[in-house]
Formats: structure tokens, sequence, C-alpha cells
């Protein structure tokens, strides 16, 4: 049954001063607010420390698992011979669809995209926009040299709105990942209210990130460093990734009065079958599972319901927004669920998952797979903040935020952290 929510019951005031517009000099620097874990004292739920400790804080025999996907510089801006500047913002590959493919073409492709003025975007192609305007030395004229020479176009193929479909040409057979460094900025959120800048093509990507694809940063992961990664592992905690392509959905609003009526946007992702047996074996053993980011946490509980797909109807499929919502429920148990996605691909020779999931995960949603949650502090009125709801248990939302707000912790993307143990 699909909740009856009132998107207005998940409101605060978040004075824009405490959004963090630039990332801190050294990441684990951010604070760290801790949830219903243990060791905060008899009388205590909440708590907060340095994010540098946080190892010393997670929960033994347990497994942790981190979005190793990579930001893209998916943001172009074209000009037609009339002077009318149109960005284009790169969502996913349409042809070909495969990530890997697309970024590894060397003369076109064809992107899903959403366009800005695109009103002024008729039926010709229109080139990229080369400023040289801003040259202070050799290497910036070097560069507005090799950008003529790619010289990148763009052509309408199809629209809906502002989403559309745009054929990318270019020249001097560069893959389109490496176009897309020379040519593209990356999309920080519009929330930041400034342009891209030098600091976000570093801070705005994970250390771990290894899988291009995604238009927004798993913003918990910003927050690790080499050393916090090296005593986690000597903690003997054991560490996976899942790969989900964060899409420019993240960052839209719930529009609609009543959750039912929002339309979520779906995001692909990929799960190796050696991470799925690491999975599997953890939930076997009892072992705490802690989710970095709400990426990871869409995509492990996606498993879930991927597993029960393969249990019912012997194959995979995607992962429907209410799907979890049905009244009758599942009687599977998690271990049950990803031992039949295991099952799959060794049956079909296959060495990874690939599907695609617009699961919500909102108050009444029954957590299947995470036990912790690492997170940052999310807008008003958003999806995250309705899953971070969920987790917590209804109503304890409003205290985090509340004790957030009033000790000087810092949100959104660039802000501080949180890790959250699961209530029930």
């Amino acid at each position: 049954m699909i909740p009856k929510i009132d998107i207005s019951d998940y409101n605060y005031n978040l004075p824009d001063e405490r959004i963090a517009k630039f990332p801190l000099e050294v990441r684990d620097q951010s604070k760290l607010l801790l949830y219903n874990c243990e060791n905060l004292g008899a009388n205590s739920k909440i708590a907060s420390t340095d994010f540098a400790s946080i190892s010393k804080i997670l929960p033994d025999n347990s497994l942790m698992i981190f979005n190793n996907t990579k930001v893209v510089p998916a943001r172009l801006f074209f000009k037609r011979d009339t002077g009318a500047v149109i960005e284009v913002f790169c969502l996913e590959p349409d042809t070909p669809s495969d990530y890997q493919l697309n970024f590894a073409s060397t003369s076109s492709c064809r992107w899903k995209v959403i366009i800005g003025n695109i009103k002024r975007f008729k039926s010709d192609k229109i080139k990229l926009l080369i400023s040289s305007s801003a040259l202070s030395n050799d290497d910036d004229l070097e560069h507005i040299n090799l950008l003529k020479e790619i010289d990148l176009q763009a052509e309408l193929i199809s629209r809906d709105g502002n989403s559309a479909v745009v054929e990318f040409t270019w020249q001097q057979g560069l893959p389109f990942s490496k176009v897309l460094e020379l040519c593209g900025k990356i999309p920080i959120p519009p929330y930041l209210k400034r342009e891209t800048q030098e600091i976000d093509y570093q801070r705005y990507q994970t250390l771990y990130a290894k899988i291009r694809g995604s238009v927004a940063a798993p913003t918990a992961g910003l927050h690790f460093t080499e050393n916090v990664l090296k005593e986690i592992k000597e903690r003997g905690i054991i560490s996976d990734n899942v790969c989900l392509h964060v899409g420019a959905g993240t960052f839209l609003p719930v529009k609609s009065q009543f959750i039912a009526e929002h339309k979520m946007h779906t995001e692909p992702f990929s799960v190796s079958l050696a991470m799925l047996k690491t999975l599997h074996s953890a939930l076997s053993e009892g072992k705490s599972i802690i989710s970095v980011g709400t990426t990871s946490t869409r995509t492990l509980e996606s498993l879930y319901f991927i597993g029960v797909h393969c249990i019912e109807t012997g194959t995979p499929s995607d992962v429907e927004q209410w799907e979890p919502y049905r009244e009758e429920g599942y009687s599977y148990s998690s271990s049950q669920s990803i031992f039949a996605i295991i099952k799959y691909l060794e049956d079909n020779n296959l060495k990874e998952l690939i599907s695609r999931t617009g699961i919500i995960i909102v108050p009444g949603y029954k957590f299947n797979i995470i036990d912790y949650l690492v997170t940052n502090f999310h807008q008003p009125q958003s999806t995250l903040l309705l899953l971070i709801s969920a987790f917590v248990g209804e109503g304890n939302w409003q205290k985090i935020y509340d004790y957030a707000l009033a000790n000087g912790f810092r949100f959104l993307s660039y802000g501080d952290s949180s890790l959250l143990k699961r209530v029930g």
C-alpha cells in the first residue's frame, strides 16, 4: 500500500548560511553526528565527534559498502551563430546505452540530456562555446587551441520539454570520456549558487571514485581520507563497492503535496558477483551492514527486490518505485534473496548484475539489508529526508536535524556527516 505522506510534514528552516558552499580544507575534519549508536551515554541518543574518528565508532563484525561511481564533467556550453548560449547537461547515454562503450566512442555518440535555453536550440548543429577572455598563460592558450581542433558539436535529435536526445560529433579521434574532461564542467549542485571552481574537480569526487557515469557525487563519501580508510581496514571491518550512477533527479524537489503523486527518478547500477557473495556471507553470519550514502542504500535495498524477482520469475528485472509497498509483503529473507541473484549470475556465466532502480524509501518502508547509514544532511521536503525518517523511525529526524542546527553542523553536499543506526 502506498503510504499517505504529506511532504509539508518534512520541512524545516535551513538558513542559507548553514549550507556549506565550499568543502573544508581537509576532508575528514568535518563533524560527525551519531544517532542511536552504542556508547553514547545512558540517557543520550545523539552525540557528535569529528569524522576522522569514525573508525573507532563503527560496530565490530561489520561490512561497509561504498558507491564507487565517478562524477563526469557533464555540463557543456554551446553557442549558436546568432550568439545564443545553450547549456547541454548530459544525463546518461542513449546510443550506445552502455556507459563504457559510450565513453570509448571516438567520433560520435548520443546522450539523454537536459537543455537550458532549449527554445534557442533549432535543428541545426551548434558548436562548443570557446572563450579566450580569461587567458592568463600559455597553457590556457594551448587548451583553447585543442578545443578548436576537437570541434565538438551537438545536434538535437528529439525533445520532450527541457529533456532531449542530442548527438555529439567531434574530431581528433579522442574518446568521449576525454572530450568531456577537456570540454565539460563538473556539475556542482544548484543550491551552491555559484559557478564550478577548480577545487570542485578534486573535492566533488570521492577518493575511491572509479567508474565514470554520475552527474552528482555520492556526497557521504566525500569525508573519507586515505587514513580513515586505512584505520577502518585495520579495525577488521570488511569493505566492498557497488556502483550506482547518480542522476540529476537527486536534486529534483518534491512538487506534489502528497508523496504518492511524486514520480521518482530511475538510476542505473551494477554490482559484481564477488560483492554479492561477500554480502551474502555477511548476512548469513549476522554482520552489521553499513551503507555509505543514500545511493549505496538505494542500491543495496533494491538488491533485495531483484532477488525476489529471481526467486519468483527466474530472472532479475528493474525495481519499480512503489514495489516495496505491496500489501501482501514478502516472506523471503535477505540471505535467500541475495543468494537467488548469485545463482542466476552463476547459472548464466555472468560476473555482474546490471539493472536500474526507481525505488523510493519513505516512512513505512521495511529495510531488508542495511543496519547503519553514513550520510550528510539533506534538503527540506526532499525524498532523501524521507529516507532518513524511514531509517531512524518516524519523528526522530526532527531531533537529529534540530541537534545539527543547534550545534553548528554544515548542511548539504559539502556539509558535515552523520552515522545513524536503524531503529527497529
